[in-house]
């Protein structure tokens, strides 16, 4: 044999010998890591994040299982498996946790290299080997860190989605009143508890959380907050008003969606966010099939309701234009055109020929073969308040027969 393969044992039962030495200076060691930790990795201070004592302990038990493992060769990651799962719920970054790491193992080695040379051992080589060791236990011993703090990050990202998506619903859908919940809603979400606030349901034809990243930027470059969450079917945007004009949101709205979408009124609070999706879906719901638009609730009040209460949207259609579904589709079309331009003109035939590009001659013959198909007079008083609602309903819910 050589004359290396001669001096390990030595070494091993040096370093072995060694390593029960440094632990018996353990809290002096710890005391000494902890302090270096505040003076080079200053995270720890700043961020507040990791209790002292908390800082104490993970630092006295990892350098306890270090320097085990650098006497038996035995894997010890408890300590650290402990460590990275409660820095990870601390949200303390990863860097500055594997940065403190390496710290204490520096610590660790040059304690043993002084306990080395009280011992007499001066060979380069042997420190040398101590020093392979430490750095390589230190190594395993970070990657066991890293890892169960990957881990711990992925359930609380989990968590937090889980806890995002409950806060949505009960937004939502929930009556909003309880101040602890609304609270919370709005810390999570980064929005305001009070002021003036709108939503806007689109339909999710794409899925894409990017484009609502987008969303938000485009907001905060107008100064308004907004928080969005991708659903299933749709994608509802929570837009905090506030003093801003809703006229701006709506061309604001229009400017970056590209489906169909609709938007709600203006609601006081997050506590009537509840109110204002529904006002949103219904908004949504008016808009003709294949129709790409922001539909705002404050143009298209008729159609609201008239979908509030569909079976009196159908008694309108009935009462009014039913007959006409026996003619042709073609005469039909060009007959609810002309009563669509009508009720616009308010009954003016001069008004109804400009807006139809005919002879008012010919807008008078058309609104008689409507009185001869319906037997509607269009004279009766209120008859545009009754017509105007049959037509929207009528494009709204149109007959099948």
């Amino acid at each position: 044999m050589g004359e290396r393969d001669v001096a390990l044992p030595v070494v091993g039962l040096t370093v072995e010998a060694l390593a029960e030495s440094v632990l018996l200076h353990l809290p002096a060691l710890t005391d000494a890591l902890v302090e270096t930790i505040y003076e080079q990795n200053p995270a720890y201070r700043e961020m507040g994040a990791v209790p002292q004592q908390d800082l104490w302990r993970s630092c006295h038990d990892n350098v306890a299982r270090v320097v085990q493992m650098i006497a038996d060769n035995d894997d010890h990651f408890d300590a650290a498996h402990a460590t990275g799962r409660r820095r990870a719920e601390q949200r303390m970054p990863l860097d500055d946790v594997l940065k403190s790491f390496r710290l204490g193992g520096r610590l660790v080695w040059e304690a043993l290299i002084d306990e080395a040379r009280a011992q007499g051992v001066v060979e380069s080589e042997a420190l040398l080997d101590v020093a392979s060791k430490v750095w390589e236990v230190v190594d395993r011993t970070s990657s066991q860190v890293a890892a169960a703090y990957h881990a711990a990050e992925r359930q609380l990202v989990r968590a937090d989605e889980r806890r995002r998506s409950t806060l949505w619903e009960g937004l939502l859908h929930g009556p909003g009143k309880d101040r602890a919940f609304i609270q919370e809603a709005a810390t999570v979400l980064d929005v305001p508890v009070n002021g003036r606030y709108a939503v806007v349901a689109i339909d999710n034809l794409i899925d894409d959380e990017c484009t609502t990243s987008s969303f938000v930027r485009r907001f905060a470059g107008l100064r308004i907050a907004s928080a969005w969450q991708v659903r299933p079917q749709t994608v509802v945007g929570l837009i905090a008003v506030g003093t801003e004009s809703p006229v701006t949101v709506l061309r604001t709205l229009r400017d970056v969606v590209h489906a169909p979408a609709g938007l709600s009124g203006v609601v006081s609070g997050l506590a009537e966010v509840n109110i204002a999706y529904r006002q949103a879906m219904l908004a949504r719901r008016t808009l003709p099939a294949g129709q790409i638009d922001v539909a705002a609730l404050t143009e298209r009040l008729p159609e609201a309701l008239l979908l509030s209460a569909p079976e009196l949207a159908e008694q309108l259609v009935q009462h009014w234009l039913l007959p006409l579904m026996t003619v042709p589709a073609p005469e039909r079309e060009l007959l609810l055109d002309t009563l669509d331009k009508w009720v616009l003109a308010a009954g003016s035939v001069r008004r109804t020929a400009d807006l139809a590009h005919c002879h008012r001659n010919t807008v008078i013959n058309r609104l008689h073969r409507v009185h001869q198909i319906t037997g509607r007079n269009l004279s009766d008083e209120g008859f545009h308040l009754e017509l105007g609602l049959a037509l929207r309903a009528f494009r709204l819910f149109p007959p099948s027969a």
